[in-house]
């Protein structure tokens, strides 16, 4: 039905930036809402940001507000998360979501599909 397939994750000192993308594929009238979701071993999974695709609106949690920004292009249909001034305890694996939903997205940790994930380090 739908797959999501990450990329751009990596290693970086803090202060750095990165661009992580995730390619939806399958049926978008599945996909109303778009969302990255982290997740550190042994610790509760943090909704990151979500996007309406049609509204294009925006959601951040409050690790993201000021640094990270996401985005959506309809053409591409991928999902962006841009992170800037990365701090150490932004280290974890990022996931992308994808749910069909009538209505606001919100910040939401609860998606019906999901990618593998993309690894982000940030080193002191």
């Amino acid at each position: 039905q739908v797959q999501l397939v990450e990329s751009g994750g990596g290693s970086v000192q803090v202060g750095g930036s990165l661009r992580l993308s995730c390619a939806v594929y399958g049926h978008t009238n599945l996909t109303h809402c778009l969302g990255w979701v982290r997740q550190v071993p042994g610790k509760v999974r943090e909704a990151v940001a979500s996007i309406n695709t049609d509204a294009g609106t925006t959601y951040y949690g409050d690790s993201a507000k000021g640094r990270f920004t996401i985005s959506h292009d309809n053409a591409k249909n991928t999902v962006d998360l841009q992170l800037h001034n990365l701090k150490t305890e932004d280290t974890a694996m990022y996931h992308c979501a994808a749910v069909r939903i009538n209505g606001p997205c919100y910040l939401r940790m609860f998606y019906d599909y999901w990618g593998q994930g993309t690894q982000v380090n940030v080193s002191a």
